[in-house]
């Protein structure tokens, strides 16, 4: 897998967890939890791609 196609995977992944994270904002009996689970996962997502990506 090329570092480009990989980083496209990480962005993809982010913006799917960026869909459950304000999904599970909506929710009425949310999980703190869980809610805390989805942004830490978010965030380290975030944080690779901007290691990965070459500053402009």
């Amino acid at each position: 897998m090329s570092l480009s196609s990989h980083v496209q995977e990480l962005k993809r992944k982010h913006h799917s967890l960026s869909m459950a994270v304000e999904e599970a904002q909506r929710a009425p009996s949310v999980d703190d939890l869980h809610l805390s689970d989805l942004k830490k996962r978010k965030l380290r997502l975030k944080e690779e791609i901007t290691r990965l990506t070459p500053s402009a």
